[in-house]
């Protein structure tokens, strides 16, 4: 096992992690998941990414203190197990899996579906097929190739945000020629600030949670990061203040330049409407172009998450020892491709739903985040009673009244989804979740045996 554990390379950096979590963030919950959510919640779905963030930052600063203390630890299973036992370690990892490989398959057909915009010609399985092997193309090159091409992604679209932010002001603020400024009416002309009430702004939360999950990959950076101890903590800092101002701020433009109940009449996302708003030649495309490399680098970034715990589970011989194989790039080859069939299988249900394939996996994804969010912060809460916090070169601070906040408020926003969700989603997932747990006891069976 030793030997497996040193087949890794540690050779991402802080920017390399730091875009990663980025990556895995600002994806297709931002660009394509914005109009649900607005659609949902009217303007008040500000709050809702505000509440969103502010848990993020109480379960991404537990994940970082635990990572620093365990700095062996290679994925979430090896934080969690000393601390909450198997059972949980088990789920977490799997659950955790389960929502990569669903989300890289939502990701796949979001893309297709912005290809369109320029070949409405091709079937959206078609479209879908042609990224899944770029994506997969690349994730079978070498870590530092993968983490390099990553960070130029995350760049480019982070870059765009910037400069979309900037002219949503201008559009905002500022009369010149034809153009007058909107200012900010919009936020409560349309039914009001909360048009749809508390209820609309429960069920965008299954939105946001799903939007901002995949932040959390920088857990699974562990076993091929320099100086884990060092760079998640710095990670985590930087990562929170970016992702929460790369989404409220754009949210609050895009629901002040157009009316919120307008946002979901075109098919095309929020951005590139506010683009072609601001009267540049190809605007729009180039915004298409930009939410597309957001999409891959997503996708980029899960294809990554999903090979590397089943890459751990086979070194620990949980799974068959043939996920731990790896090409001389240090790559676990047979795990990026085993976590590459369910693109595919994404491809073939998309020849049949089409585009909705998003929307129907992105409900199972919000539930699967915030479990994913809620055991996590259970074992930071236990984490400080098993070692002595005077030894750790990090700590959160307020603890234990943060990781409680975190925890009250995902338990409340689980009730109110319930709720909300429509039966069929919350049955599928609490159906996969039931067979995660059935094959752990099974294991656990097989072993006693």
């Amino acid at each position: 096992m030793e030997k497996n554990k040193r087949d890794l390379q540690r050779t991402m950096t802080s920017r390399h992690i730091t875009m990663m979590a980025l990556g895995g963030a600002i994806g297709a919950g931002l660009f394509k998941g914005s109009s649900s959510a607005i659609d949902m919640a009217g303007p008040s779905v500000l709050i809702a990414y505000l509440i969103g963030g502010i848990i993020l930052l109480f379960i991404l600063q537990g994940l970082a203190e635990m990572a620093v203390r365990n700095s062996d630890a290679r994925t979430f299973r090896d934080l969690v197990q000393s601390i909450l036992g198997k059972y949980p370690a088990y789920f977490l990892d799997w659950i955790y899996w389960k929502m990569w490989v669903l989300n890289i398959t939502a990701e796949s057909v979001v893309a297709a579906i912005f290809i369109q915009y320029w070949l409405p010609d091709y079937s959206i399985w078609i479209l879908a097929l042609a990224v899944s092997v770029l994506v997969t193309t690349i994730n079978l090159l070498s870590v530092k190739v993968f983490a390099e091409t990553e960070y130029w992604l995350a760049l480019i679209k982070i870059t765009v945000i910037i400069v979309f932010i900037l002219a949503g002001l201008i559009l905002l603020l500022v009369t010149f020629g034809e153009h007058k400024a909107v200012g900010f009416s919009n936020l409560t002309d349309h039914g009001g600030f909360f048009p749809n009430g508390p209820k609309g702004l429960i069920t965008a939360m299954l939105v946001v949670i799903y939007s901002y999950g995949g932040t959390e990959i920088i857990g699974v950076t562990l076993a091929e990061t320099k100086n884990p101890e060092k760079v998640v903590p710095k990670a985590v800092r930087s990562t929170l203040v970016r992702i929460i101002s790369f989404y409220i701020i754009p949210f609050f433009i895009i629901v002040s330049l157009i009316p919120w109940n307008k946002v979901n009449e075109v098919p095309e996302s929020p951005f590139v409407m506010v683009f072609k708003m601001i009267g540049i030649p190809g605007a729009d495309h180039i915004m298409n172009a930009v939410v597309l490399i957001a999409i891959i680098s997503s996708m980029n970034s899960g294809l990554y998450g999903s090979s590397r715990v089943l890459y751990t589970q086979a070194v620990d011989g949980r799974i068959p020892k043939v996920f731990s194989t790896l090409t001389k790039k240090k790559v676990p080859v047979y795990a990026i491709l085993m976590c590459t069939s369910t693109l595919f299988a994404g491809v073939l249900i998309s020849l049949f739903a089409g585009s909705k394939t998003f929307d129907f996996l992105m409900g199972s994804l919000g539930y699967t985040v915030l479990f994913i969010w809620l055991i996590i912060a259970f074992a930071h809460l236990k984490s400080r009673k098993q070692t002595s916090a005077k030894t750790s070169a990090y700590l959160v601070k307020w603890f234990p009244y943060t990781t409680w906040a975190a925890i009250i408020a995902l338990i409340l926003i689980l009730i109110g989804i319930i709720f909300t969700t429509p039966i069929m989603v919350t049955m599928i997932t609490l159906c996969i979740y039931i067979f995660i747990t059935l094959t752990y006891l099974w294991k656990k069976r097989l072993n006693n045996n």
